[in-house]
């Protein structure tokens, strides 16, 4: 199989998967396709002559060799649209990446039983809350939580699939040389490490940009069987997957939450219009069709904790406190006190409440 090609193909950043799966289709096979003349595209019904021009300069720059060696190079698997085992959901879509970069474990995650978790990125302390309530309703199935490791919503879908024993699939917005936002670094590492896998369209030198984001959630949706989606504004990436959920025919799920906060005007209108209520675990085995498998039962053990989180962890122990009170007593500086509140919330260690007020779970 000619792994390269493909590789060669999601290098070029002022191209896409349409076009690639275009080119694809229609020569049906992928060296040809990436070794095509401008007269060959010219010949494809509906090209634009511009897009085939950019691409043919664009490749006659690339080093094929060289651009697979740094895949290689730096431990990243992948799969393409060629390979059998390409996630059936995902490549079932109406535009599936035709390349899927990955690190972790991704055939340890039971592709059969795929839940996405969205949601705002400023989610209020009850809607995290509620929503880890419902995924320890989950807790030690074959279920694997997909999410799009931001902030918010999806760090908290991801971190409790952790703590309650379920597998992970984070899907990034750019390339394996960015970790974004930085403060997920800690999550990114234990999903690698044993908890699942995250995933990506884009080859590892891709920057994070902008409109990357909302051309992830079709891979956050279209890996999944359903979709959770538990705050969203009227305008907002976690509506963009809603809709996108439905035009991928799966099914459609809400968390309903405080009427007065305005990342809930999405919420209930997805709901008027015929989503699934959830407020447990078992509103989603139902709205799946889905029987409840025990899988490895033992809880896993987290991390521990380093000298400076034992500092804090230490100080909330009995009482909740604010991070004003933490940086005085912990003598740690205020960036670096909420470098580690961050990752002991991740850890499943602290939890935030009361505004900027932590304690110990």
């Amino acid at each position: 199989m000619n792994y390269k090609y493909w590789i060669a193909f999601s290098s070029i950043e002022q191209i896409d998967s349409r076009f690639i799966k275009r080119l694809y289709d229609y020569f049906g096979d992928i060296e040809k396709a990436f070794n095509c003349s401008l007269e060959d595209l010219k010949n494809i019904d509906g090209l634009s002559i511009k897009k085939a021009q950019n691409f043919i300069q664009c490749r006659d720059k690339i080093d094929i060799d060289k651009v697979f060696a740094t895949v290689e190079t730096k431990g990243i698997n992948f799969l393409t649209l060629e390979d059998e085992n390409y996630p059936y959901m995902l490549k079932n879509i109406e535009n599936p990446p035709v390349v899927l970069y990955y690190k972790g474990k991704l055939f340890e995650c039971n592709l059969g039983k795929t839940l996405a978790v969205v949601g705002s990125r400023k989610a209020s302390s009850g809607a995290r809350d509620n929503l880890r309530k419902i995924i320890s309703g989950l807790g030690n199935t074959d279920i694997c939580i997909v999410s799009g490791l931001a902030s918010g919503i999806d760090t908290v879908a991801h971190a409790s699939a952790i703590e309650n024993n379920l597998k992970t699939i984070g899907v990034i917005a750019s390339g394996f040389d960015y970790v974004y936002p930085s403060q997920n670094k800690t999550l990114y590492e234990n999903i690698e490490n044993g908890y699942g896998a995250v995933v990506t369209e884009y080859y590892p030198t891709f920057e994070p940009i902008k409109f990357r984001f909302p051309q992830r959630n079709r891979i956050v949706s279209g890996l999944s069987y359903g979709t959770l989606v538990v705050e969203a504004s009227l305008r907002s990436g976690a509506l963009i997957t809603a809709n996108l959920t439905l035009e991928q025919g799966r099914e459609l799920m809400c968390m309903p939450g405080d009427i007065s906060n305005p990342n809930t005007q999405g919420i209930y209108k997805l709901l008027k219009n015929g989503a699934t209520m959830v407020t447990e675990g078992n509103d989603i085995l139902d709205a799946l069709g889905w029987e409840r498998t025990e899988d490895n039962p033992t809880q896993l053990t987290l991390p521990t904790l380093t000298p400076d989180e034992e500092k804090i962890y230490n100080n909330i122990k009995i009482e909740e406190r604010g991070i004003d009170e933490l940086s005085t007593l912990t003598g740690l500086s205020l960036d670096n006190l909420l470098m580690n509140l961050t990752t002991m919330e991740l850890k499943g260690m602290i939890k935030q409440v009361n505004g900027d007020r932590y304690r110990a779970v």
